[in-house]
Order: structure tokens, then sequence, then C-alpha cells
């Protein structure tokens, strides 16, 4: 990713999502306080902020990520991130709605190093608590005033999301799932939501329709970025690290980008994958590392790491062009390195 020298008081990556956490979470508690007691219960749990009990664990979640698009996509065009809060606060219950129901369809059992809702209250309560706040998501940006536009830009990412979840459960029944038809189920199911979120930020900062477009084209690329790099970590991450069991998307079967990217590359090592994974059995033990030895050797490890970085690009690109404040630039600039480089 190209690089441009770094306006003055330019944030790190970290120093950016903490600022966020710091402005959202107390929003954040404020709309979700106004829950009924299970689905506030289930909620906080989730977040992290209290456990099972509900006893205060001094939590915060996960990282933030998209609200902290949001407020700066603010900045970027001359606003100010205060008034962009309502729109970080509907991204980020609109992503841990669908994480939570994320969890169910998969049956994974934790998520950020502790046991997932489901897993603690049942699968049909977890499934509630998810469809609360999805509801409270629009309510928290129209309460903070967002205009006809913003309720529309959010209600198609959110549309997307589900019909990209759709087909990756979908794509767990078939065997000949193409990789065009995978790149496009995680456009829907990830890159829009971070395309809504820098889009919302942006309406939020006053932009006009030209820089709204190039920033919701800059999150979208930001976002399918970050699904590769999370398929990669599904395999091959370390579950200390990740909070989620070592092949966790081998186990459930899932055909994420890197798995298709190898089961399609007609090569002997895609072909030897394509008979022990597409079998009815579940994969154990020794299949598991089996499969992904054979993912890497059909070229889907590396496939799937080059075209994070070359969305990386395009995305800078995207983002110089829409002419935002500079600081803003290296901001943004870094959280997207951040997302292709993390490691859980």
């Amino acid at each position: 990713m190209s690089t441009t020298e770094s306006a003055p008081g330019t944030r790190s990556a970290t120093e950016v999502l903490g600022h966020a956490k710091s402005i959202v979470d107390p929003a954040l508690r404020t709309v979700l306080g106004g829950l009924p007691e299970p689905m506030r219960h289930i909620g906080g749990y989730h977040l992290g902020w209290w456990d099972e009990h509900g006893r205060d664990t001094g939590g915060s979640g996960g990282k933030t990520l998209c609200p902290a698009l949001v407020l700066l996509a603010a900045e970027a065009v001359g606003g100010r991130a205060g008034r962009a809060v309502p729109g970080a606060v509907a991204v980020e219950l609109v992503h841990n709605f669908s994480l939570l129901h994320d969890d169910v369809m998969d049956g994974d059992v934790t998520r950020r190093h502790r046991a997932t809702a489901w897993s603690l209250f049942g699968a049909g309560p977890a499934i509630l608590a998810g469809n609360s706040l999805l509801a409270l998501a629009f309510d928290a940006l129209t309460e903070g005033g967002a205009g006809a536009t913003a309720v529309r830009t959010l209600h198609t990412a959110v549309q997307d999301l589900m019909d990209g979840q759709h087909a990756d459960l979908e794509f767990e029944r078939r065997a000949d799932v193409t990789l065009p038809e995978c790149v496009r189920m995680a456009e829907r199911k990830t890159a829009a939501l971070l395309g809504c979120a820098c889009a919302l930020g942006a309406l939020a900062g006053g932009a006009g329709p030209e820089q709204v477009l190039l920033l919701r084209r800059f999150g979208e690329r930001l976002g399918l970025a970050f699904q590769l790099v999370d398929d990669l970590l599904g395999i091959w991450g370390t579950e200390s690290v990740t909070g989620k069991p070592a092949f966790s998307d081998l186990r459930n079967h899932k055909k994420s980008l890197p798995v298709v990217a190898a089961l399609t590359s007609g090569t002997p090592a895609g072909r030897e994958l394509a008979r022990l994974y597409l079998r009815e059995d579940p994969l154990e033990g020794d299949d598991l590392a089996r499969a992904a030895e054979l993912i890497a050797a059909a070229g889907g490890r590396g496939w799937t790491q080059a075209r994070a970085d070359a969305l990386l690009e395009q995305a800078w690109r995207d983002l110089t062009s829409a002419g935002v404040v500079p600081r803003a630039t290296a901001e943004l600039g870094a959280l997207a390195r951040l997302v292709t480089r993390r490691d859980h």
C-alpha cells in the first residue's frame, strides 16, 4: 500500500480504535440500556461488558473497526466526529447482531476468548437478542437526526449482509461453488457493512455525492480485504490469539475464499482436497491439518493474501481520489493496513 507523509498529530491505528471506543462505548451502553432486561443482559454479555450473571468484567467488546471508520470518514470530509456518533453506534449494533446470529448458525462455542451467547443462554434467546440489536440500530440512527439517505444506506447494507450470510450457508451444502460466487458472497456479507460505515460518516460530515461514493468504495474494498484475512485466520489463526478454535472454518466445511480458491485451482492438491473436504463425514484430528496443508499447496493461502494486498492498493486509490483531509487520509490508511496485517 502506498504511503503519504503523515499530517501533524496523526494517530496510530491503535490510537484511532481506542479513541473511537472511548466515544462510542458510552453511547452504546446508553442505547442498550433501553432494551428489555433479557435482551439487554444477553447483548451486554456478547459485547463483553459483563459475565453471564451480569457481573461487570471490565471488558470492552471487539475492535470497534466499523465505528472508527464512521468517525474518521466524517472528519475526512471536514465534519466533526461527534455528528457521526449515531451512525457509529448503528453500525456497531448491526455488526454485533450479525455476530450473534453467525455464532448460532455456525455452531461456534467461543468468541473473543469466551463462551458464545447462544452456548450459554440458548439459540433462541441469542437470536432474539440479535434481532433487538438490529432494531435498536435503526432507532439509534434516526434518534440521532440522520436523514432518509442515511437510513436507506444502512437498510441496504443489512439486506446485503443477510444475502451474503444466506449464500455462505448455502455454500456448505454445495460442491460446485465457484470463486466469483464466493467473492460476491464476501462482498455482501462483510464489504457492504464497512462501505456503509464510511458512507454514513461521510454523510454525517456533510460530504457531496462524489465523496460519499469514493469513501463507500474505500470501505467496501477494505471490507473485502478484511474478510479475506478473516478467512485466513479461520484456518491458520491461533486459538490463543483469535479466541476461536483452530481450524474452526474447516470443521464447519465452510466454503471460505482460501478453500474455494484451492478447490477450483485444478491442481493435484486441489483435487485431493475435494476428496477430503466434500465428503459428508465431519473433519476431525489429522484430517483438519491435512486439509489446511492442501489448501496452501493448491495456492489458496497465497491467492487470498495477494488479493487482500491488491484490494488495499485499490482502496488507497479511492481514498486519495476523494480529496479528504490529510490527517484523516493517513489515519484511514493506517486502519486499512492494520486490517490486512492483523493476527486476530
